[in-house]
């Protein structure tokens, strides 16, 4: 996985009207906590953070006043039209330490082409060493019926990495595709019958 290092600046303004200076400054506003530590709020570069954050469960080496913090995201607020980053919670983690993290599933292999392929659940659940979370897995569909699906418990797992989702939810499912053709029922268009003509008088 990959562990990025990033320059972080305490805050010393709170409030809305300090978030929207730090983000018309190109700053993200953001918080640190866990282990019993006292939260620090701070400021990230806007555009470092947004290319960090583009690989799932990255580790973010946020440097305060020359102290590293090891840090993983754990909540994401963007802006919901513009998609801008407003704020971001990072929790403190150790090297060593094991963490439950929502990791993406990739389906590889090639089903059966008579059905429609619906990734019910993108990701899964496990327990991992902080220091060692996949980037995703993978989960072979080679054969996989139409109608059939594939679960949690199927997705093949590295060593040392346990499994938090429920084995039976749903990963994958393989729908039957429609085969009945549709009805289309005739559209009947109602024309006027012109009066007759008056008779000249």
């Amino acid at each position: 996985m990959a562990e990025i290092t990033i320059n972080g600046v305490l805050r010393t303004e709170f409030g809305k009207g300090a978030s929207r200076r730090a983000r018309r400054d190109g700053l993200v506003p953001a918080v640190i906590y866990g282990h019993g530590e006292k939260p620090q709020h701070i400021t990230l570069p806007a555009r470092e953070l947004g290319i960090a954050l583009k690989q799932s469960n990255v580790l973010l080496d946020v440097v305060i006043d020359g102290k590293t913090e090891l840090t993983l995201p754990k909540a994401i607020v963007r802006h919901p039209l513009k998609q801008i980053l407003e704020h971001i919670d990072l929790v403190l983690v150790r090297r060593g330490e094991r963490v439950v993290v929502s990791v993406p599933v990739h389906a590889i292999g090639e089903q059966d082409r008579d059905g429609v392929l619906e990734h019910v659940n993108n990701t899964i659940d496990v327990q991992v060493e902080a220091t060692a979370i996949p980037n995703f897995f993978e989960l072979d569909i080679t054969g996989l019926a139409a109608g059939l699906s594939l679960y949690a418990g199927d997705v093949a797992l590295p060593a040392g990495v346990v499994l938090e989702s429920d084995p039976k939810m749903i990963v994958i499912h393989l729908s039957e595709r429609s085969t009945a053709a549709e009805e289309v029922a005739p559209v009947v268009v109602a024309t006027e019958t012109p009066a007759p003509a008056a008779a000249a008088e």
